[in-house]
């Protein structure tokens, strides 16, 4: 069969398609976890800490399927209730009394990385009843936050890896398709930011904001390993 597929900007050819048919034609029985896992062994597809890209193989391995272009083996069983109750987090119970005054009544304040923390369930709760999108969860690299004054959550702040293509982005930076692919690892977008209703401090949002300019490199690379420097993209959201 002629002809390409385009999946999240990158264009599959007819040669990959049959690496993915003849992968899942010599493993019958396999599990898809399984598959996706092979698949990025083999294609070398790997974030810059080692890991597997997996939930990005996973992707393509559905949409293939989707479209007819491959033919996955059966689910071995339905998500579970657990796996259900991360999309939909618990609602905690918070302090809902006004904040008011200025940035510097609300100093000291505190931001903590939730990311693989008993604090990230909380962000989860912040984020879906409070922010006008919602709570999604990210695929790929990403990293949450939670501001706290005095003990008290006063903001979220949430960041991922870059998507392949931003049209202004890119002509903004002037990348060529190249310097696009060679320099995307850079990137982080910010995809949550909220101001919990309850705050009413004038300026918090700048202020937090270059607190997060200074904080998202370092902490970006101690999680995921990355060798460079990394250009927060602090657009809010």
């Amino acid at each position: 069969m002629a002809g390409e597929v385009r999946y999240r900007g990158k264009t599959y050819t007819d040669r990959e398609l049959d690496e993915v048919r003849d992968l899942i034609a010599g493993n019958p029985g396999a599990s898809r976890w399984f598959l996706s896992k092979e698949l990025c062994r083999r294609w070398n597809w790997v974030q810059a800490n080692g890991a597997l890209r997996d939930m990005l193989c996973r992707g393509l391995l559905l949409a293939l399927h989707r479209e007819g272009l491959v033919t996955l083996p059966p689910l071995k069983q339905a998500p579970t209730s657990h796996l259900r109750g991360r999309r939909i987090p618990l609602e905690y119970a918070v302090d809902t009394s006004p904040i008011a005054g200025s940035v510097a009544g609300v100093k000291p304040v505190t931001i903590v990385m939730v990311r693989r923390t008993p604090h990230e369930h909380l962000y989860k709760s912040l984020v879906r009843r409070y922010h006008y999108l919602g709570y999604v969860q990210p695929v790929g690299e990403h990293l949450e936050y939670i501001a706290f004054s005095e003990g008290r959550p006063i903001a979220c702040i949430g960041f991922c890896s870059a998507p392949r293509h931003i049209g202004a982005r890119d002509r903004r930076l002037g990348w060529n398709k190249e310097e696009r692919l060679a320099n995307l690892h850079k990137i982080a977008v910010n995809t949550r930011f909220l101001i919990l209703p309850w705050v009413r401090v004038p300026h918090v949002a700048s202020y937090l904001l270059g607190q997060m300019a200074r904080r998202i490199s370092p902490d970006w690379e101690r999680l995921y390993s990355q060798s460079d420097r990394l250009a927060g993209d602090l657009r809010r959201s």
